[in-house]
């Protein structure tokens, strides 16, 4: 009998003067959005403040995890905050490629 280990989404939240990064790890799917709703919460700052998502622990995104980082775009703009993305790898490179996600938020290496 085997047993399948469900990774759901967790994340840390570190703030440093101008920047507030975002950790997030495991899997990012449809399950997760009230979870996401609370990482929103720490979209707070003066117009310009960056919002750093870093995505090196995420192991994979579905369409919908997908759509959460959209919602969370265009809070930034709406709050005037820069938000970027940085340590995307493996699978969800391949889905951000896809999508072409770098056209919609910058992708820093």
């Amino acid at each position: 009998m085997s047993t399948v280990t469900e990774r759901t989404l967790n994340f840390r939240i570190r703030q440093t003067v101008g920047v507030t990064e975002i950790a997030l790890s495991g899997q990012m799917t449809f399950v997760d959005h009230h979870k996401f709703r609370q990482v929103m919460t720490a979209f707070d700052g003066p117009s310009g403040h960056r919002m750093v998502f870093d995505l090196s622990e995420l192991e994979s995104v579905d369409s919908s995890g997908l759509g959460m980082f959209l919602i969370a775009r265009d809070l930034a703009k709406k709050k005037h905050l820069a938000l970027s993305l940085r340590g995307v790898r493996n699978d969800v490179r391949r889905s951000m490629d896809l999508a072409k996600f770098e056209r919609m938020i910058p992708i820093a290496e």
